[in-house]
């Protein structure tokens, strides 16, 4: 996994410049290590201000992750790991991930289809059924 830079595809990379690292004390397991060691990992990209996604890209990301963002700010936290190394490869992992979503291009229109004339019938028959079954039921009691 690459610190420097994040490669989202081929011809798109964001350098390292527009990521910003905060570290701090993590909870959870790790002994006494978890006491002095900033293991906890806070990664935030400024997706509004980013200079390296083309526009079009950026405003898809934007819409997408609308609900996600604080002031065009994507944040990433991980603490899962007891290592600082492996909880930022972590971190860079989970914004490749979410940018890769948050830029791919929508998917195809649906087609809008009808259900087949036995469709419809085995549907029909199997609400019958049930429909009996059910009637039964109460002339029992």
């Amino acid at each position: 996994m690459e610190l420097d830079r994040l490669r989202l595809s081929p011809d798109l990379v964001i350098p390292a410049a527009e990521l910003s690292w905060r570290f701090s004390r993590s909870s959870g397991p790790g002994g006494q290590n978890v006491n002095k060691i900033d293991s906890r990992v806070q990664l935030s990209f400024d997706l509004a201000r980013s200079e390296a996604m083309p526009r079009h890209l950026k405003a898809r990301a934007m819409q997408r992750l609308a609900v996600d963002l604080l002031d065009g700010v994507v944040v990433i936290t991980a603490s899962e790991y007891r290592s600082q190394l492996r909880n930022r490869e972590a971190a860079i992992g989970r914004l490749v991930e979410l940018l890769r979503a948050a830029i791919a291009p929508p998917p195809p229109p649906r087609r809008a289809t009808r259900p087949s004339r036995a469709a419809v019938e085995r549907r029909l028959r199997a609400k019958k059924q049930r429909s009996l079954i059910k009637d039964q039921r109460s002339a029992l009691i």
